[in-house]
């Protein structure tokens, strides 16, 4: 999963990627409203955290702008600013849910995933090919009856092939979904995940397509 964060505090900004990152999403960063608007609007971001002060353009007009354009991509706006009104002018721009700082990282998390899962229709976090099971919720994935253990970075590219299983996934998809904009090296690093995953799970289960990118499979 792709997050943006659009936050002026920098140091509050740095510390919310580095935590989201942990938790396994590729995480952009931008510190102004404009800027923030231009990136969710041609970014395929799966949820945009948006603070409301901001310079250039605030939260609200952002918010505004993207649903008045059509993208309905699930908005969290963050502000230091309490009350009703403010809470209220936020949602009526069509954010779908306000933290006000300062607020607890494990709340801000849970709010995150519970965005995502409402995006997905509210269907279970479970993903399963063949015997293969994956835990999105818990991060945890089963082979039959034994548990496999995966890196963070594992499980993302895992997760990838696995909402799509069956389809052809470019490594272009997944390093704009596992990685960040700003990454810059070898997009064949992602043929060392892909490697260990087979590993792990078994080499059958993810085929190469030469030149078009990695299919998962039941096995």
């Amino acid at each position: 999963m792709r997050l943006l964060i659009v936050e002026d505090e920098r140091r509050l900004a740095a510390s919310l990627a580095k935590g989201l990152t942990a938790e396994g999403f590729a995480v952009d960063v931008v510190h102004d409203g404009l800027e923030g608007l231009h990136r969710a609007g041609e970014g395929a971001y799966d949820l945009v955290l948006l603070d409301i002060m901001l310079p250039g353009m605030n939260g609200y007009r952002v918010c505004g702008a993207l649903r008045a354009a059509g993208n309905d991509v699930p908005i969290l706006m963050l502000t230091a600013k309490d009350g009703e009104y403010d809470e209220a002018e936020g949602l009526d721009t069509g954010a779908d849910d306000y933290l006000t700082k300062p607020f607890s990282y494990v709340v801000l998390v849970a709010r995150v995933k519970a965005l995502l899962r409402r995006r997905g229709g509210g269907g279970s976090p479970v993903l399963s090919v063949g015997d293969l099971r994956m835990d999105t919720a818990a991060r945890r994935v089963h082979r039959g009856e034994e548990e496999v253990v995966l890196t963070v970075k594992e499980f993302s590219v895992l997760e990838q092939l696995a909402v799509r299983a069956g389809d052809v996934v470019s490594k272009a998809e997944i390093l704009e979904h596992v990685w960040d904009f700003a990454y810059d090296g070898d997009p064949n690093i992602i043929e060392v995940y892909v490697s260990a995953l087979r590993r792990k799970l078994g080499a059958e289960r993810i085929q190469t397509v030469r030149g078009a990118g990695y299919r998962l499979v039941a096995g």
